[in-house]
């Protein structure tokens, strides 16, 4: 019986599995090569460093946590000193803090290793107030020089930067007196005459400087050279606080006022996932991208120094908007379908060839196989033929019967193993035709060594 429509013997497996495995084998490693380049999905929590709880870093993280939280992430807010410790947690690999609100320049030469910017978000203007000894306004720190000056408590953003303004003027030391007092506490030190001249950072909402703004006997000064600075310091601009724009009614200020002014930066470890450092850029835009006192319109987010390499996710959410599928999708979704599409990609472009190629390699193989015993056939045959032209040439004395008995033997074992194989050997139905073919041949070759026998 035919061996064609019979169910797949153990070799009929091999011959496939000699292909297919292979062939899975290479889509393996393709895949397996891909996910390599594949980021894991992007964390449902990250933690960011903010400052003090009533302050305007705390608030804007708070904007941040609430945008996040559309997209499904748990933006967790851990209160601090201020830049500083901000600096400090996001430099300690023992901390869970990846994000944190810094003041640019807090440092001469930053360290930058393991750190980048998301961008800076709005100006963070310097505010000197000094108690008016004359009428004559002063426009320069080192007419402060000698007197008591409150910079900010150690490790404040604000304290980081008076100092470096007044080593600048050469103003650190004696007989300058220089007292670790901020915020209220510096004002209040103010008013009472405990200081002569106070140094803020921070917004125009900082409780502080409206005590200071509109209190009697106190004036703000007024940066005469803060282009110098801005020279000196290129985490600085000068910024205008125009006459009236506090009050009004007022007249606060009373004229046209240069104050110098660093920014308030969003740094993240290197080790931020891409797709939250590009949501968190998202998020940035929509908080921050309106006017202030200070800001124009659509003047940040953006990068305003070259203190922390940038980070590429949010140079393109600044440029280009959100991502493509973001536009239309889920957060979560448009991240997936991102990461498979980077997974099947060099997967198609191996697995598809394979695909194509597996059929071709089978139909090889079979075809090898019915190539081979026709090889042998051939081979049977002309040996035959050869035989016969040897017989025919002897006379009968010279022939050995039995030598001759063993030669047909011979072939005839030969064409039943070819014979047999046939029947044996399961093929696929599509080669039925080439099958019954070989056999008729096999068959001619069986007549041809009869004849051989007869003679």
């Amino acid at each position: 019986m035919t061996q064609l429509n019979a169910p797949r013997s153990a070799k009929a497996w091999r011959d496939l599995a000699l292909i297919a495995l292979p062939a899975l084998l290479l889509v393996c490693l393709a895949l397996y090569a891909a996910s390599r380049y594949v980021t894991p999905a992007p964390p449902k929590r990250v933690v960011m460093s903010t400052g003090a709880e009533d302050g305007i870093y705390h608030r804007v993280g708070l904007r941040y946590r609430e945008l996040l939280a559309h997209h499904g992430i748990d933006l967790e807010l851990r209160s601090s000193n201020g830049s500083a410790e901000n600096l400090a947690r996001l430099r300690d690999r023992n901390s869970e803090v990846e994000l944190a609100l810094v003041q640019a320049g807090l440092e001469p030469r930053p360290e930058t290793s393991g750190l980048m910017s998301l961008g800076s978000v709005y100006y963070e203007p310097m505010w000197v107030f000094y108690r008016s000894g004359s009428a004559k306004p002063i426009d320069r720190l080192s007419s402060l020089q000698g007197q008591r000056l409150a910079v900010g408590s150690e490790g404040s953003g604000t304290r980081s930067l008076a100092l470096q303004l007044l080593q600048a003027n050469n103003m650190d030391s004696a007989p300058t007196q220089l007292l670790a007092l901020s915020g209220v506490n510096a004002a209040m030190a103010l008013r009472q005459g405990d200081v002569d001249a106070v140094f803020l950072v921070g917004s125009a909402e900082l409780p502080a400087v409206r005590i200071l703004l509109f209190e009697k006997g106190i004036r703000l000064l007024h940066f005469s050279r803060a282009a110098a600075y801005t020279k000196l310091f290129d985490t600085l601009s000068a910024v205008t606080l125009p006459q009236g724009s506090i009050d009004l009614v007022r007249d606060i200020p009373l004229v046209d006022t240069t104050l110098l002014a660093t920014t308030a930066t969003v740094l993240a470890r290197d080790t931020l996932h891409p797709a939250l450092a590009g949501l968190l850029a998202q998020a940035m835009n929509e908080v921050h991208a309106g006017a202030s006192k200070f800001n124009p319109a659509v003047a940040f987010p953006r990068f305003t120094s070259n203190e922390f390499p940038p980070s590429a996710e949010a140079q393109r959410q600044f440029k280009n908007g959100p991502p493509f599928l973001q536009r239309y999708l889920p957060f979560w979704a448009a991240t997936l379908i991102d990461r498979l599409f980077v997974m099947l990609l060099p997967l198609l472009a191996v697995a598809l060839p394979v695909i194509k190629m597996t059929p071709s390699l089978y139909t090889w193989r079979i075809r090898s196989r019915i190539v081979r015993w026709y090889g042998e056939l051939k081979l049977l045959e002309q040996e035959i033929v050869a035989a016969q032209h040897a017989d025919a040439t002897q006379s009968p004395n010279t022939q050995d019967p039995h030598a001759r008995e063993t030669r047909q033997s011979s072939f005839r074992q030969r064409l039943q193993a070819i014979e047999q194989a046939t029947y044996t050997r399961a093929m696929p139905v599509s080669y039925a035709e080439q099958v019954y073919q070989l056999r008729a041949n096999i068959d001619m070759v069986g007549r041809l060594l009869n004849n051989q026998r007869s003679h």
